[in-house]
């Protein structure tokens, strides 16, 4: 028997999971805002193909948000964070600094590494949610999020929960909750 429920129920969340899903993978802008709604819209078209016996509507909608970067990518050459310029001043430019530094140091990541943070800490999942999405264990999953956060630690020079400044005025910090 197939359950049927609405995976966008509550459109708002679902929306902003996953763009911070998207805007992890990518970076925040509008080429995230494009993937954000190319998701959403395909989520609308295919609906009634969610079973809810498989899956949270966010592991659903994330996996549809998966493909959408993918084709986004194949798109795309390359993605070089030093294009992306501050348009404002302040708090802004420190902002955009600091996410510089990081899409940097996420670049010394393997894909495997940047999809595991990403769903983590862009989307919200779980270990466990994670590892169902993936087809992984979840002791797996915690094991490589911790690798991959140990590598983010190395390459911005920071330790654990300590905040330093990277090549930049800008502190970053990489905590029990992931960048900040």
């Amino acid at each position: 028997m197939v359950l049927r429920a609405d995976p966008l129920a509550n459109p708002e969340r679902a929306v902003r999971r996953v763009y911070a899903y998207v805007a992890y993978r990518i970076g925040d802008g509008p080429d995230a805002e494009d993937i954000t709604s190319d998701t959403i819209e395909r989520a609308l078209r295919y609906r009634d193909s969610y079973d809810a016996s498989k899956g949270e509507p966010i592991a659903w909608l994330v996996g549809i948000a998966r493909r959408s970067i993918g084709e986004f990518f194949a798109k795309r050459s390359e993605f070089n964070a030093e294009t992306v310029e501050a348009e404002a001043a302040g708090d802004l430019e420190m902002d955009t600094a600091r996410r510089l530094i990081l899409a940097e140091a996420m670049g010394v990541l393997s894909e495997r590494e940047r999809e595991l943070i990403a769903l983590r800490y862009g989307a919200d999942l779980t270990a466990r949610r994670i590892g169902e999405l993936l087809g992984l264990q979840t002791h797996a999953v915690e094991v490589a999020l911790q690798r991959a956060l140990e590598r983010l630690r190395t390459a911005l020079g920071v330790g654990r929960g300590d905040e330093v400044g990277v090549g930049a005025p800008v502190p970053v910090r990489i905590g029990p909750s992931g960048p900040v």
